[in-house]
């Protein structure tokens, strides 16, 4: 299953990148992925903390594993338990008239994911929406 969430931000993709790519502050502005420790990079094993959109206030902490970094324009991680889960997070950025256009979501797969209702599904899409507005703040906050 995947869930995608599509946006255009008034930003370079660069200057979008740099927000996304920057782990170590994810702290300071992004609600759904709360704390990430270590550096963006192909094949990096970082550890994250997410809220639990279908739990309210509960956290998942897991290790996850960057499977795609193309600057600027992919960046995508892998979490996995075995047979219950596989998420793999991404955000795609391409340059459009206004900025840069962003398509950020998650592919998922496993046991856990199959009993997802179309109520959980939406919890989900929202918390990346909610990002969506939180990454769209941080890049105000930051500009020049």
């Amino acid at each position: 299953m995947k869930l995608v969430t599509q946006r255009i931000l008034l930003y370079s993709p660069e200057r979008v990148w740099s927000v996304l790519a920057d782990f170590e502050h994810y702290s300071d502005w992004n609600p759904l992925n709360v704390s990430a420790i270590g550096k963006a990079g192909l094949g990096a094993r970082v550890p994250m903390t997410f809220m639990n959109p279908g739990r309210p206030g509960a956290t998942i902490k897991q290790t996850v594993t960057v499977v795609a970094f193309d600057p600027p324009r992919w960046l995508a991680w892998r979490g996995h338990i075995p047979v219950l889960f596989t998420g793999v997070h991404f955000f795609e950025l391409a340059p459009s008239q206004d900025g840069t256009e962003l398509h950020h979501g998650e592919v998922l797969s496993g046991l856990v994911p199959l009993t997802w209702t179309r109520e959980r599904m939406a919890k989900q899409t929202a918390a990346y929406e909610r990002m969506n507005d939180a990454l769209e703040q941080r890049l105000a906050r930051i500009s020049i």
